[in-house]
């Protein structure tokens, strides 16, 4: 008698079991918060298409990590990590011009010097540092001697972003720790892989790529230097696009290294290239549902365990 009633009930324990509907499948997902990082090219005057790029990742609620920055890239990303908005960078782009950091010079070394830039700097940007900016920020730069890349991101953040701006051929090198320094557009075009090494898993470049004469050849030879390095920049241009996720293209055709003055349509060139880049970029920030393997695990987990026999 006491067989048959533990057998009833282990039989009772069983048809439970077999008619427990399993709990529904919780979505899992991995939301690590996306560090995103913005690479800002160089191109003189057309670089103020950078503003566009940062006035739609503004409006967008866009959060932007860190950023690296070569050339006129380093003057507007130092101008807005240092607490610049994007409308007060589009102020700024209306009444810069090429004098403002420019003075006319002869040297061995180029025909103008960029240390009027210092001025300007120091009348646009919030901050002196790297250390007090709002966004943590790269500078790169160019070894004249050894063509070794140097990435600034720390002490103080003019004679860098000076160094970084030294076209060669037109401005002379800058001279900081005893190294001669010129343009960082010949080792870091666009700055991804620092933004890399900074800890961002999202990259955003922005190629400012055109030519810098026309079909009837170049007008001086500012135009013959400009193009050979547009030449070998989209040569070796694979580098810094493998680290980059997302790469803007502004359209910056026809206008040239001194368009200051076409400020309003270079902005709106950098608009246009961010709109159609945002699909992607909100995509980033949106929950990303777990592998298949792990479903499968959290619903083992959720499953209850079997019911041991009763005991006697």
């Amino acid at each position: 008698m006491g067989t048959l009633s533990k057998l009833r009930r282990s039989l009772q324990v069983f048809k439970r079991e077999l008619t427990r509907v399993a709990p529904p499948l919780v979505p899992s997902f991995s939301s690590p918060t996306p560090q995103i990082g913005l690479a800002l090219g160089g191109g003189f005057a057309r670089g103020l298409a950078h503003i566009g790029v940062f006035k739609v990742l503004e409006e967008e609620k866009i959060p932007i990590a860190c950023v690296a920055g070569t050339s006129v890239g380093a003057v507007i990303g130092a101008a807005y990590c240092s607490g610049m908005s994007a409308a007060e960078l589009s102020e700024m782009a209306s009444v810069v011009r090429f004098r403002d950091f420019a003075r006319w010079t002869i040297s061995r070394y180029g025909f103008a010097s960029n240390e009027r830039m210092v001025g300007f700097l120091k009348r646009i940007l919030k901050v002196r540092t790297f250390e007090e900016l709002r966004i943590p920020m790269a500078v790169t730069a160019t070894d004249f001697i050894s063509g070794e890349g140097v990435v600034f991101r720390s002490g103080q953040l003019i004679e860098p972003v000076r160094a970084s701006c030294a076209y060669p051929g037109m401005f002379l090198p800058v001279q900081i720790d005893g190294r001669l320094l010129v343009d960082g557009m010949l080792a870091h075009t666009v700055p991804t892989v620092p933004l890399r090494k900074m800890g961002a898993n999202h990259v955003i470049g922005v190629y400012l790529r055109s030519h810098w004469c026309d079909a009837t050849g170049p007008r001086h030879v500012f135009e013959v230097i400009s193009q050979c390095f547009s030449i070998a920049q989209e040569q070796m241009s694979g580098l810094w696009r493998a680290a980059a996720d997302s790469v803007m293209e502004p359209d910056v055709a026809g206008f040239g290294y001194d368009s200051f003055e076409r400020a309003t349509e270079l902005i709106a060139a950098g608009e246009a290239a961010a709109r159609a880049a945002m699909p992607q970029i909100r995509a980033w920030l949106q929950p990303q549902a777990a592998p298949a393997e792990d479903k499968v695990r959290e619903r083992q987990a959720l499953q209850p365990h079997t019911s041991p026999l009763p005991a006697d």
